[in-house]
């Protein structure tokens, strides 16, 4: 079975300053200052943020679980990439999937994204955005 882990990104104002969050085994990673962009690029940059730590945590099998029914179709070749920066990260994406076995990518909702809820809980306790980076759950 493979590692599951849940990616979320969003930037508030949008566009404006991205934040990233991913959830594996159990525990948050959150960028705060992901640069600047819009929903889209968050999710992204999310998505590469979760492979990156799926890399480090030596994983050989990986499931993403997004929210974003855009990147995770794009990320599964469903559905085009026609903007440019989107094809960057497509790029990017493809950079990295050979370094593990398998890697999937599923749609799950809002409500069940690990991510999602530890991005809005950091909001809340922030006052609106995240003040710092979490590396515990």
């Amino acid at each position: 079975m493979g590692l599951k882990i849940y990616f979320d990104g969003g930037c508030r104002p949008n566009p404006g300053r991205m934040e990233t969050a991913v959830v594996a085994r159990g525990r948050a990673y959150v960028d705060p200052d992901a640069g600047q962009g819009d929903n889209n690029d968050a999710e992204w940059a999310a998505l590469i943020h979760a492979l990156r730590i799926a890399r480090s945590l030596g994983a050989t099998d990986v499931i993403l679980l997004g929210d974003s029914t855009l990147i995770v179709q794009q990320a599964n070749g469903i559905q085009p990439c026609r903007v440019e920066r989107f094809r960057d990260r497509f790029d990017e994406y493809r950079a990295l999937a050979p370094h593990f076995h398998r890697v999937r990518i599923r749609h799950v909702r809002r409500a069940q994204n690990l991510a999602g809820i530890a991005l809005d809980r950091r909001r809340a306790m922030a006052g609106g955005h995240i003040a710092g980076t979490i590396l515990g759950g």
